[in-house]
């Protein structure tokens, strides 16, 4: 199944890195958070990606042009380094198509951009490229398929909780909490879509407003409520937390096949 990662967007909300590189390339250990989310398909056997573009684009096309498998396994170097042998299992092979689909695009017109690469699939995947997940793959493709839906995303709790303040009518403040009870869902940017949703995005559309209004009202649009491990890196706290994780060596989104994959830190 083909996975269509949208890494396009400016990265406004890191701009500590996003001013030189694009935010799929801010580094979670030693490498990008993209590699990181593209290892994570990849241990459940989806290893043909469309990358879809926009900002430093360059940069992107650069990385997996310098790519040499020897930086991510175990290798041993002789004939005074004419000779790289690796050790153990070899990094997978992945097909990766690298499209540029302008630098204004927002999600829903970058879809739309590389329509022609998904047409000839029942089902594709797609994702944001800047969040990681325990989530089980298999099971969200599988409840997908069952649904006859058309598209599907994976919801999850936010990983913050909310300070609430309440007042008496003279507007003074009578109590101010945390709340860790209010039943809050969002979208957690991993998707499965059959081919059909292109019939509702229109030109300039954002994916997940019009388009998936237009889902909702025809019933075509499932959730699937996920409650483990989840983490968008849209700040710098938040890439500061997945890299107190890589240090810890405690990488949940290192699911399925993934960890014999590519490393993600020094041995």
């Amino acid at each position: 199944m083909k996975v269509v990662l949208f890494c396009g967007g400016l990265g406004t909300r890191i701009r500590e890195y996003s001013e030189s590189i694009p935010k799929p390339m801010v580094p979670v250990g030693n490498q990008p958070i993209l590699m990181h989310v593209m290892q994570y398909y990849s241990g459940y056997g989806h290893r043909d990606f469309v990358l879809c573009l926009g900002y430093k684009a360059n940069v992107i096309k650069d990385h997996f042009l310098k790519f040499k498998p020897h930086d991510q396994t175990d290798i041993v170097i002789s004939n005074h380094g004419k000779t790289v042998e690796t050790i153990g299992q070899q990094p997978p092979d992945w097909k990766i198509s690298l499209i540029d689909t302008g630098i204004w695009r927002n999600i829903g017109q970058r879809l739309m951009a590389v329509k022609e690469h998904v047409e000839n699939e029942e089902f594709f995947l797609a994702n944001y490229s800047d969040g990681l997940t325990d989530a089980p793959l298999p099971e969200m493709i599988e409840e997908f398929k069952k649904s006859g839906k058309l598209a599907c995303f994976i919801a999850v709790r936010p990983p913050f909780n909310f300070h609430l303040a309440e007042f008496r009518d003279d507007g003074s403040v009578e109590r101010f909490r945390v709340n860790t009870e209010a039943d809050i869902w969002i979208n957690g940017g991993y998707f499965i879509f059959r081919k059909g949703i292109f019939d509702y995005i229109k030109e300039g559309e954002e994916l997940v407003v019009e388009p998936f209004n237009r889902l909702i009202a025809e019933n075509q649009l499932m959730a699937y409520r996920y409650e483990g491990f989840w983490r968008a890196m849209d700040t710098l706290r938040d890439r500061q937390m997945l890299e107190e994780l890589v240090e810890k060596g405690h990488m949940p989104w290192r699911v399925g096949a993934v960890g014999s994959d590519m490393k993600t830190s020094d041995k």
